[in-house]
């Protein structure tokens, strides 16, 4: 058979159409490689396959659609019933997802409450770490305050209270050997802001007032037991009310406490 027999014959039309069995569709792409005439009516029966509309493909001749309906077995008034799939394993398949996500959201849920209490043991661990170091600093505080007390070495001066505030008190710790000088401000008010306690060693003749240092930091301690410069050979002690920075000269109207050695 030449080539214009076997492209009348109309097999190329049912390959296309793909209803040519296995070995034929091997058959007719084996002659379409090598005989480029076959293979350009292939691509123009596929090009007339795309471009129908109302109408088969001028390509096509009445016999080939003939053969081609034969082919098909088709019948006028004939329905073809097909049966519809089975969907178990469309169902089965969706029933799986959920389960996945189910089982994603469980494992995030748990994470993100294991995370939640990592973060509160962290927190909790925190406050406890803060809560101890207060309270070595206050025992630190505590024992320093028992040390100064309970020397014997020092010199127990009371400072009583003034015009300006009758009610308050504070004790001076005085090493006359070393000349060391602590100051118990228990007894004192919490001074205004931008104010602070200044504290000055005094000879008394003649009147000679010496700074010895400021009450900074007052209720950082709460023992409020101060620790100040060495006054040497002082007669008295007096604690005076001063703007922040203390003041080169005590302001007696601010005088709050006074008491001799």
């Amino acid at each position: 058979m030449d080539t214009q027999e076997y492209i009348a014959s109309g097999i190329l039309e049912l390959y296309v159409y793909g209803l040519l069995s296995e070995s034929e569709n091997m058959e007719v792409a084996k002659i379409a490689t090598e005989n480029k005439v076959v293979d350009d009516e292939i691509i123009s029966i596929e090009k007339s396959i795309i471009n129908l509309s109302t109408s088969f493909s001028p390509f096509l001749s009445s016999d080939n659609f003939a053969k081609i309906k034969a082919k098909l077995e088709l019948k006028h008034g004939k329905v073809v019933e097909l049966k519809p799939k089975s969907n178990i394993f469309m169902y089965v398949g969706w029933a799986a997802a959920v389960l996945l996500l189910i089982g994603f959201g469980y494992q995030y849920t748990q994470l993100n409450q294991t995370s939640t209490q990592i973060v509160n043991v962290e927190n909790e661990k925190s406050k406890l770490q803060e809560a101890l170091v207060t309270s070595e600093i206050k025992a630190k505080q505590t024992e320093d305050a028992l040390t100064v007390i309970r020397d014997v070495k020092n010199t127990v001066v009371t400072l009583g209270g003034q015009a300006v505030a009758p009610q308050s008190f504070a004790k001076v710790y005085y090493n006359k050997q070393t000349a060391a000088v602590y100051v118990d401000a228990a007894g004192l008010p919490e001074p205004p802001e931008g104010k602070v306690y200044q504290v000055w060693a005094l000879k008394l003749n003649p009147l000679t007032p010496t700074s010895i240092g400021l009450l900074e930091n007052f209720t950082a301690d709460n023992h409020r037991i101060f620790t100040v410069d060495n006054a040497s050979g002082a007669e008295a002690f007096g604690i005076t009310l001063e703007p922040a920075g203390g003041s080169k000269s005590p302001t007696m109207e601010q005088l709050y406490t006074l008491g001799k050695v």
